[in-house]
């Protein structure tokens, strides 16, 4: 059946912060199934900080977005034809063509929901990648131990809200984070369980920090200040799970390297970047620990929704600035 169907375009590469006419709404018609393709109705998408690096003509973990072409990310939604084996009409799936309100994707790179307990929401934040991502930041990358205090930033966004409570779930003797606002502190300590928070507006990050810590490990979405702020608190032989650098996405000057790099050495430190990606290994056993943390309460979540395709680019924009508290996601 022919599916007339909207997705957003890059227009241009954007140039520091993005804006609008950096993008196209277009309106299309979409292919026939070729034979192992569904036909998938988008009903939710994420947005995501990372996609402001694909939007750059540089060479990265994956290619950047091309110009004039639907921009990629993840999302669910309903199967509304398939000729794919195993799956069928009306089967909820996740997968990696979101920007557009329906997609003709190849049945292999869709993965079947259950729905039946769980919105399928929950699959494009706490349950999927980004709960992935802070498990393998915690477990693989920092190695935390039990009784170790751990560090935050970027605490109230998807992943980082996720990494204090996996971190004190894991045993952590002490979990601090930083947000930017009163209301996403108190959303730290009061809900999530956070021994520690700050607002990083309040003051320089190093002075906010230097009275909860020092600290063991430390998860860093932000870069700049956060990271040399986090390396003057941590303890001999402390770990840093490199995951984003939000700060210098739109301005890699405000993003410059950290002033006290010798104390990396002094303290015998130890700094790696990760891309979760890279460790699909430990899937299985995160989807087994989380799904029970969610079930029983433990592992909490918010998703903050924008509605329609046409407010997707105004979605994007704003987990850029810090707008979300938690997952930011948009419904089609």
């Amino acid at each position: 059946m022919t599916t007339e169907t909207r997705e957003i375009h890059l227009a241009r590469r954007p140039s520091g912060a993005p804006v609008p006419d950096d993008f196209r709404l277009v309106t299309t018609t979409l292919p026939d199934l070729g034979e192992g393709e569904v036909l998938v109705r988008t009903d939710v998408m994420s947005v995501d900080p990372y996609m402001r690096g694909r939007m750059n003509d540089a060479k990265s973990y994956v290619p950047p977005f091309a110009l004039d072409a639907p921009l990629e990310g993840a999302a669910v939604g309903e199967v509304l034809e398939s000729r794919a084996e195993g799956i069928e009409v009306g089967d909820t799936v996740l997968h990696g063509l979101g920007w557009r309100e329906h997609a003709v994707v190849s049945g292999k790179a869709v993965r079947t929901l259950d729905v039946s307990t769980l919105p399928a929401s929950t699959y494009l934040g706490v349950l999927g990648s980004t709960g992935l991502t802070a498990y393998v930041g915690l477990t693989r990358i920092a190695e935390m131990k039990q009784g170790e205090t751990v560090f935050v930033s970027g605490a109230a966004g998807a992943v980082g809200s996720s990494v204090g409570q996996m971190a004190r779930l894991l045993g952590a003797g002490k979990v601090i984070g930083s947000a930017g606002s009163a209301d996403k502190v108190s959303w730290l300590t009061d809900d999530l369980g956070f021994d520690a928070a700050f607002d990083y507006h309040d003051g320089r990050v190093s002075d906010r920090l230097g009275e909860h810590g020092p600290v063991d490990v430390y998860f860093d979405n932000v870069g700049g200040e956060h990271l040399e702020a986090a390396i003057t608190h941590l303890n001999d032989f402390g770990r840093v799970a490199v995951c984003g650098m939000i700060a210098g996405y739109n301005d890699p000057s405000q993003a410059a390297g950290p002033r006290n790099m010798m104390m990396v050495v002094q303290k015998r430190l130890r700094l790696q970047g990760f891309i979760v990606t890279d460790h699909y290994d430990l899937a299985s056993e995160f989807y087994e620990k989380a799904g029970a943390w969610v079930a029983d309460g433990s592992l909490k979540h918010r998703e903050t929704f924008a509605d329609g395709l046409d407010h997707a680019v105004e979605a994007f924009l704003g987990v850029l600035s810090g707008a979300n508290t938690g997952k930011m996601l948009v419904r089609l």
